[in-house]
Order: C-alpha cells, then structure tokens, then sequence
C-alpha cells in the first residue's frame, strides 16, 4: 500500500530496509500524529453521532455503524485504510510496548513486544468490507498476546 505521505518521508530520510517507530523513537510522534488523522473514518463517524477520541472504547463504537460505505468502492477502500491505520493508533496509544514499524513497501504495520507485526490496514479493510473482524474484538485478541 502506497501512502503519500511515508513516501515523502521516506525519500528525505532515506529508504531503509524497516523503519519502527516507538515510544520516544526518532520523529515517532509525528508518524503516529499522521497516521492517526483518519479524516474520512472520523467524518463518518461524526455524521453517525459517533466521537472517535482514541479510545478503546471508540472501537466498539465504529463497530455499531451503518455500512452504507459499502455501496461506493472508492469510500470502501479509503475508509478500511482509515479503519486499519485507526485500529493501530488505538494499539500504539493502549497497548504496552506496541509500535508503528514502516514496511519497505511502505506499508504500515504495529509491532508488538512480542514480535508480532499486525497488518492493521488489512483488517480495516476485512472490517469495511465485510464487518469482521470487528474492530474491538480485533483490538482485544491482539492485545492479549
């Protein structure tokens, strides 16, 4: 998956061959503040009544929403983008030790101190699409481990 704007970071700070971006990590709180934004995610949700406040709790929220997405590929590709990389803000913020890492592909994904990474674009995209894995239940199976 291509993100414009980890490209563009990419080709100023060089393209390595993994790029992770934790806890106090070099210009971590700036990819995660670009990851979080979400701008789609957050407006659907606003126009559902639906408050999306980085919390856990906004995960169970999201999974209450009507799809009318589904009707507009467009809106469903951007939206499971939007869904994953909220997902993996909620796992970053909530779950210890859990971290951004860039794939050379530019792919984002969330590290867990066990090692696992978790292509989080992925479920939100399964989530938009289909409904499940539900975003909470995503959340809480992954925080387990």
């Amino acid at each position: 998956m291509k993100i414009p704007f980890v490209d563009n970071w990419r080709r100023r700070h060089g393209t390595a061959p993994l790029v992770a971006f934790g806890p106090g990590g070099e210009d971590a709180e700036g990819v995660a503040e670009l990851l979080s934004e979400c701008e789609l995610l957050r407006d659907q949700a606003e126009r559902a009544g639906i408050e999306l406040d980085d919390s856990v709790a906004s995960l169970a929220a999201l999974d209450q929403l009507v799809p009318r997405w589904r009707e507009d590929e467009d809106v469903l590709h951007w939206l499971g983008n939007d869904a994953g990389l909220y997902l993996g803000t909620i796992m970053v913020r909530h779950v210890a030790g859990a971290s951004w890492v860039i794939w050379p592909n530019g792919q984002p994904v969330v590290r867990l101190t066990s090692g696992r990474e978790i292509d989080v674009v992925e479920a939100g995209h399964e989530w938009a699409a289909s409904g499940a894995p539900e975003l909470s239940q995503f959340y809480a199976e992954a925080a387990e481990s």
